[in-house]
């Protein structure tokens, strides 16, 4: 894993933001401070699923959620507390969609999330066009239908550039809509080599999905 040489302007950005967002203490700064070179958004892969570990979304895990999957071991999940409180919308909110979920996978020695989101009723393609719109900087925006244990989901791959260091990298999300709701599950990553090492254990949260 690579950790990047960062500036004082970034490192006081990265403080600001892990304070604002309550009971994630540890959790990666938002927005992600990427270092990669300029690349474009990767098409939809077909990489292998990573094995399970743990169920999230299920009775008794940490997130209570509208779907379980699963995740990698060691990955972390951690509900975000308090995401309704407006005074950290600009951090919980984007579009349509409210954080509830971030599934860590610093301990796997992976620098990013698996962030899940909820919007209201209503077709999962609407609320994630909406998503993507509300993200700055984004480019290369390509959707695709699939399937999942939950049913029909809507994936989308882009790019993001980072105003202060002038980087882009690639993010990708997928949503499903469910009597509760829609769920947005959304990749990150510090840069577009962690975000290319993460896609298995997104592919595992998008194949073992289930609507509860």
């Amino acid at each position: 894993m690579r950790h990047p040489i960062r500036t004082s302007a970034q490192v006081a950005v990265a403080l600001a933001a892990g304070l604002l967002l309550a009971g994630c203490a540890d959790a990666e700064p938002m927005p992600e401070i990427a270092q990669a070179p300029r690349p474009t958004a990767a098409p939809a892969t077909d990489a292998p699923a990573a094995a399970p570990h743990r169920t999230v979304g299920g009775p008794g895990s940490a997130c209570a959620l509208p779907v379980s999957f699963g995740v990698p071991e060691k990955w972390t999940p951690k509900a975000v507390e308090d995401p309704e409180n407006p005074e950290f919308a600009a951090l919980t909110r984007q579009g349509p969609a409210t954080v509830r979920c971030e599934v860590d996978a610093k301990p796997a020695g992976h620098v990013g999330f698996l962030r899940v989101w909820t919007a209201g009723k209503g077709p999962a393609r609407t609320a994630l066009e909406g998503f993507v719109k509300a993200e700055r900087n984004t480019s290369d925006v390509a959707y695709r239908e699939g399937g999942s244990g939950a049913g029909p989901v809507t994936e989308v791959t882009y790019t993001v550039r980072d105003e202060l260091t002038e980087e882009s990298k690639e993010e990708r999300a997928f949503a499903v809509t469910t009597p509760k709701g829609t769920v947005i599950v959304h990749l990150g990553g510090l840069d577009t080599a962690e975000h290319r090492a993460m896609i298995p254990a997104y592919e595992l949260a998008r194949t073992t999905l289930k609507a509860l």
